[in-house]
């Protein structure tokens, strides 16, 4: 999540370009401002980089009241690490990938998933239309691009290569920041590495006709969850709680009424309320929903255990983690409910 939504600046920006910040959080009624429940400090929600559509479930739990309790929502900006504030304590919560959970826990941090929010990881090779590769194993002499050596993107390429019996060896591998339509389009690259719900969007709108290339039948990452710290979740489990069930609720109503979730995010996200904004941010919402959604089209925010530790066994495998991250350690379904 770290640079999945610094790619979607080149989708999104092009909606909010002229804006400064983000529209109000209202908060949850029933609820004093500044205050849970539980008269305690209203915990803070990190959401990463500028405001956008793809946050729109906590924007529509936010309006609606469905946390049941006053939190405060926060976007980033592009400077800040992924959990620096989270662990200082000037957040509470953050959604962030669990692959890059696992990473800072691997390097001392303690952090827990507490839910899901992308039940499906949204990497995907992206080639032009008329492109011969099909599968990963195609990629093999290709040259692919890849925003850098870091975060999902990364992730999902070394272990789609994994998948397909190859190593980086077998690929040219070539940093391109985020330039990805343009890299495709002057075949400066054969493929690259991007976003279902956000470059391949793009792509789409911007008339220059691509495909989504699956990484694999089993890559075996988790993607974007909700994280606290481990200390919180111990001291704090109802406000635990009442943000997961928020979450999830969020994602249930936006789910179900996608429309009213864009029109809920004009408050929340710059420029929203013009026409081309508003048409980009459905196409992107219309990618993300499924993302949301297990395979039978539920909406739980429950975790994979199994998944998880999958996942670690195969960081470790390729480097990705300077030592194992046990997956009972690292996420926790106790406060779904």
């Amino acid at each position: 999540m770290r640079r999945l939504l610094a790619l979607l600046i080149t989708t999104v920006l092009a909606l909010a370009a002229c804006s400064t910040a983000a529209g109000p959080v209202a908060p949850a009624s029933g609820s004093r401002p500044g205050t849970t429940a539980a008269s305690g400090p209203a915990p803070v929600l990190g959401l990463t980089y500028i405001p956008n559509i793809q946050f729109s479930p906590f924007y529509v739990a936010a309006k609606q009241g469905l946390f049941g309790t006053t939190v405060k929502l926060r976007h980033h900006g592009a400077s800040e690490g992924l959990f620096t504030a989270l662990t200082t304590g000037d957040e509470q919560f953050v959604v962030a990938g669990g692959d890059e959970l696992l990473q800072a826990r691997a390097e001392g941090a303690d952090l827990v998933a507490v839910a899901s929010y992308y039940r499906r990881y949204p990497v995907r090779i992206i080639v032009p239309a008329d492109s011969p590769i099909t599968s990963a194993a195609d990629l093999k002499g290709r040259t692919v691009g890849v925003p850098g050596r870091y975060g999902e993107t990364w992730f999902g390429l070394k272990l789609a290569l994994a998948g397909a019996g190859l190593t980086e060896t077998d690929v040219k591998v070539l940093e391109i920041g985020y330039t990805q339509q343009a890299a495709l389009a002057t075949q400066k690259v054969d493929a690259v590495m991007g976003f279902v719900n956000g470059d391949a969007v793009a792509m789409t709108l911007a008339g220059f006709p691509t495909r989504s290339v699956e990484l694999g039948s089993d890559v075996g990452l988790v993607s974007i969850c909700l994280i606290t710290t481990r200390a919180y979740a111990t001291a704090h489990p109802d406000t635990v709680r009442a943000v997961v069930r928020g979450t999830v609720a969020g994602m249930t109503a936006v789910v179900k009424d996608p429309a009213a979730a864009v029109t809920t995010s004009e408050a929340y996200v710059p420029g929203l309320t013009d026409p081309k904004a508003k048409q980009t941010a459905t196409a992107v919402l219309a990618a993300t929903t499924p993302l949301f959604q297990a395979a039978d089209g539920t909406v739980s925010g429950r975790l994979d255990q199994a998944q998880w530790q999958t996942m670690s066994d195969r960081m470790v495998t390729l480097g990705l983690l300077t030592k194992p991250a046990p997956a009972n350690e690292a996420m926790t379904n106790d406060y779904l409910g």
